[in-house]
Formats: structure tokens, C-alpha cells, sequence
């Protein structure tokens, strides 16, 4: 896994950001938006935070071989993409082209998209073994994912709850237990394709169902589920938290449009406004009591 950093002069705040991408995107989804402006890690760094971006195993610049990672699967369709990130849904307005067919803006997103391995499971399980090592190395740290970078996160968190001082799921992967009758993407164990740990001991992820079981290893982590109003993936942010709160987690939905924050579809880093996107996720980290001071008369330097 390729790890970038950036921190300020000055470190004021008390842990770290790792932000982890989604599905075929790669680390630069967080650096800038496609139209040219600052994304998400350069504001985070001003807020004070140090900030790791990461590129998942096979993306980006840690680029796939099969003899190593194993085969991966098909490649994202460019409608595909287009029905994930472009304006088609009712009150999309903040893509920040024109989402028409020649949208440079779009190509520009679509372009380093590259697919997932073909062991979704293996390839979540990788993400979560890489992700904790680097908080091993990191040390505790608020965790921030996006879409189908989400099933990392969760299996990080059951590996090394300790090391994870807030969980941030942007859009998760979803709806809990997914089953693509279409050979797509399916979540056994619920959030994962990949094994967590419940209680009751689960062998079997056919045992979960319609049963009552827990995820204790993420019971002690704040977590928030944020959703895009007009995003393809909104509909699954409520299922998601009912989920992990019925699995004892502390887990809060947070909809952009209660914050006032309207018009977002899936790409919401790198919409027009990113920034008061970011913003909603950073209150969220106060309310929460993980973000500290920011005092700029305080902290370490970099």
C-alpha cells in the first residue's frame, strides 16, 4: 500500500487523518477536485491535522500484479461511472462540470479508475492488513473512507480497535449483506466480504442470518455514516447505521442536506462545494471529542 503524507508546520491537533478511497478510485481523489481546486488533505492540514493518503492494494501507486494480488476483476463501465458521479439524479447540482457526454471534468475522474480485485474478500482482508500496519506505525487515528474503501476500514477497526479513535464511512458500500444475483459485489458478513468478528462466534456468515449478533471490537468507536442527498448510495447510509447500532456500535448518520449542505451526488470531495462537505465531517469530529483544540499555540512539530 503507497502512503503519502502531508502536515503542517505546526501539528495541532491530537491524531491523525488516514483517508482511504473508494473502488477503483486512488489516493489523488483527496489531494484536488477536478475542476483545479484544493481537495480534502490540504484542508485538513490547514485545520491542523498530519494527513495520510493511501493507495489500496492495486491502485494507483501501488499498482496491481497478478502474482502477487492475485487477478482483478472487470474494469468499471464508463456509463457505469458516469450513473456513480455525473448528474442524472433529481437535485444533483454540485458536479462541477456540465455532466454532459464531452464533460472534460468527468473524463478527468474516470480516467485513473481502474477495477478491483476479483477476490473481493481477499482484497478488503488486504486493505485492513496494510491500513492497520500503518496505523501501527501512525499510532491511533481518525479514519475517514469512501465508498467501497469502507470494508477496509470495518475490518481495521475489528483488527485493531485500539488504534482508531473515530470512524468516518463517506457513502459506504452497501446495503448490509449485498448479493448481486449479477455476479457484482456481495457482503457476507454484512459490511465485509471478508470475516469480522461477532458475538456469538459467527464460523459461517450464513449463521448471521436472522439472528442477533454483535460487533464488539467496534462498539467503543464513534463512528458517522455521512450521505449525499442525491447520490446513487443514499439509500443505503440509514441501512448501514441501523445495522451497526443493532450490532452495539455507536453509529450516527449524518445527511449533508440537515446540515444545509445540498446537491451532492457520490463524489462529494470533489464537488463544487468540498469544502462545506468537509466542514460538516470536521463538526462532527468535535461533537464527537476527537478533533481537540487546533490551538495553534499547542501541538508538535512536524
Amino acid at each position: 500500500m503507497y502512503v503519502g503524507w502531508e502536515a503542517p508546520e505546526r501539528i495541532t491537533r491530537p491524531a491523525p487523518i488516514v483517508l482511504v478511497h473508494g473502488g477503483g478510485g486512488q489516493g489523488t481523489d483527496w489531494l484536488g477536485t477536478p475542476d483545479g481546486r484544493p481537495g480534502w488533505a490540504g484542508q485538513l492540514v490547514r485545520e491542523g491535522y498530519l494527513v495520510y493518503t493511501v493507495d489500496r492494494p492495486g491502485h494507483g501507486r501501488s499498482p496491481h500484479h497478478p502474482a502477487v494480488l492475485g487477478e482483478m476483476g472487470s474494469p468499471f463501465s464508463y456509463q457505469a461511472l458516469r450513473e456513480l458521479f455525473a448528474p442524472g439524479r433529481e437535485g444533483h447540482t454540485q458536479w462541477p462540470g456540465d455532466g454532459g457526454l464531452d464533460d472534460p471534468l468527468f473524463d478527468q475522474v474516470a480516467a485513473p479508475t481502474g477495477p478491483m480485485l476479483a477476490d473481493l474478500g481477499a482484497g478488503q482482508a488486504l486493505d485492513a492488513d496494510r491500513l492497520t500496519k500503518l496505523l501501527e506505525s501512525a499510532g491511533p487515528a481518525i479514519v475517514v473512507t469512501h465508498s467501497a474503501g469502507a470494508p477496509g476500514g470495518w475490518l481495521a477497526a475489528d483488527a485493531r480497535p485500539e488504534l482508531i479513535r473515530a470512524l468516518v464511512a463517506i457513502e459506504p458500500m452497501g446495503p448490509p449483506f449485498l448479493a448481486d444475483p449479477h455476479g457484482g459485489p456481495v457482503l457476507p458478513w454484512g459490511l465485509t466480504a471478508a470475516p469480522m468478528t461477532y458475538q456469538p462466534a459467527v464460523a459461517d456468515p450464513a449463521e448471521l442470518a436472522g439472528g442477533r449478533f454483535e460487533l464488539p471490537r467496534l462498539s467503543g468507536i464513534p463512528i458517522a455514516v455521512l450521505t449525499a442527498e442525491a447520490s446513487a448510495f443514499a439509500e443505503f447510509g440509514p441501512q448501514v447505521v441501523e445495522f451497526l447500532r443493532a450490532a452495539g456500535c455507536d453509529a450516527t448518520e449524518v445527511r449533508l442536506a440537515e446540515h444545509g449542505v445540498r446537491g451532492n451526488g457520490h463524489g462529494l470531495m470533489f464537488e463544487r462545494n468540498n469544502m462545506a462537505t468537509l466542514r460538516v465531517v470536521l463538526d462532527w469530529l468535535t461533537s464527537v471529542g476527537v478533533s481537540g483544540s487546533g490551538d495553534a499555540g499547542s501541538g508538535q512539530t512536524a
